[in-house]
């Protein structure tokens, strides 16, 4: 016997005909997740294929997202589709990377920054497309934001109309944004 606390009865209504399958306790770090996509995938330390960790398991569990260097233990099925995180028994964040510290994303321009943090309001955004503009009103040039962007500061989404923090910089073809925060204020750090 382990110790560990039996499934819960809703957890393995959940699991309907895999409620079966062998449950198995594995150690590892988060790989990436992402909160937009709703899943992201463990690294296992003993070498097994990545497991899948969606979303609902974080939630169910206490968590809001799983950083990308975390350590974690969880408990898994070995579903037919591969293997899939059931329960997260412990998280340790002190050696995650949080958004802002991962190396810029290869998808797009790496941009320079050559404004402060100045406030804008978001004209449209698209998640699907992953991409839309800002603006600081009327006559000003439009300020484009990738969702990678977005991603590094932690946001998963943007509202037309939101008001925003934003530094942004000369790209290829006009202004784009290097940094997005929320106007709120508790997560705005002082410029450089």
């Amino acid at each position: 016997m382990t110790g560990k606390p039996p499934l819960d009865p809703d957890l393995i209504a959940e699991l309907g005909d895999d409620a079966g399958l062998d449950v198995f306790e594995v150690a590892g770090q988060i790989k990436w997740f992402d909160v937009g996509k709703g899943f992201g995938f463990i690294v296992p330390d003993n070498g097994m294929k990545d497991i899948l960790l969606h979303v609902t398991c974080l939630r169910r569990d206490g968590y809001q997202t799983a950083y990308e260097g975390a350590r974690i233990v969880v408990e898994v099925l070995d579903r037919p589709r591969g293997l899939q995180a059931l329960r997260i028994l412990s998280m340790d964040e002190s050696t995650a990377l949080h958004p802002s510290q991962l190396p810029p994303s290869r998808t797009h321009v790496q941009i320079t920054p050559t404004s402060g943090l100045e406030k804008a309001t978001v004209k449209w955004f698209n998640r699907i497309r992953g991409f839309g503009f800002l603006t600081q009103g009327e006559g000003t040039e439009d300020i484009f934001v990738h969702m990678e962007t977005l991603r590094r500061y932690g946001l998963t989404e943007l509202r037309p109309g939101q008001d925003v923090m934003v530094r942004f910089g000369d790209g290829p073809k006009g202004r784009m944004a290097s940094e997005v925060r929320p106007v709120n204020g508790s997560s705005i750090p002082a410029s450089h």
